[in-house]
């Protein structure tokens, strides 16, 4: 967790949403975001101002020699990200906020197979991945690369997947952004009104397959299987 989310609205959405000035040029909606695709991040200039831009999932520190790691680093734990070598400099110096529509999460089924879920705002609003960068070189080209934060599931959630990404509401995007006053502050878990908010809907098992795209991916479904090994009761 987290291996696969959707990110689908405009630049010009996100940099409203986010105040942030556009470089990426325009990006394109993904249903289905998987390691390494690039995509919309929004990060501090040097200047002071929000950026966005476009990373690739996976991030690769600079001292890194390959970049065929990067599928490996999609994800940095909460509990160790500030003193992971890998991590470390980016939580203390290069924080992002990552946008997106939603999560995809599998359940595994009593008679076989997986059940795939989209935690997603009732209200579809955007969320926002709390995230770590990294700019990676080789043959004097840069790469932007990123990293989402994962933490305990709380709630409903846990009945899905023992982790979630960190999220962060509005009104922590700037102190994440900002200057580390404090570290572990930053790492607080979402408030319950935030998960509250959050639907878990079973979705098609068609968004197992990274080369499927589009807005029926997100389509609720019945969910298949009469009953999970492991996971949501409610539906």
């Amino acid at each position: 967790m987290c291996g696969r989310y959707a990110t689908t609205r405009s630049a010009g959405d996100l940099s409203a949403l986010f105040s942030s000035a556009d470089e990426t040029g325009g990006v394109a909606p993904d249903f289905n975001v998987a390691p390494t695709d690039p995509v919309p991040l929004v990060r501090l200039a040097p200047e002071g101002h929000r950026l966005l831009s476009l990373g690739r999932w996976g991030l690769l520190p600079g001292w890194s020699r390959s970049a065929a790691g990067a599928a490996r680093m999609i994800n940095a734990r909460a509990e160790t990200v500030a003193t992971s070598r890998a991590y470390a400099p980016s939580f203390a110096r290069r924080r992002c906020l990552v946008p997106a529509d939603g999560w995809y999460e599998w359940v595994r089924l009593a008679g076989g197979g997986r059940q795939p879920y989209f935690m997603t705002p009732r209200d579809g609003s955007v969320l926002a991945f709390a995230g770590i960068w990294s700019v990676w070189e080789s043959a004097g080209v840069a790469r932007l690369t990123f990293s989402v934060l994962t933490t305990a599931a709380i709630g409903e959630l846990a009945e899905v997947h023992d982790r979630m990404p960190l999220l962060l509401a509005p009104d922590r995007w700037a102190d994440w952004l900002g200057p580390a006053d404090d570290p572990a502050g930053l790492l607080a878990p979402p408030d319950a009104g935030l998960l509250a908010g959050l639907e878990i809907r079973p979705v098609s098992r068609a968004v197992g397959d990274v080369r499927n795209d589009g807005p029926e991916l997100i389509a609720r479904v019945s969910p298949e299987g009469v009953e999970a090994v492991s996971g949501p009761t409610l539906f």
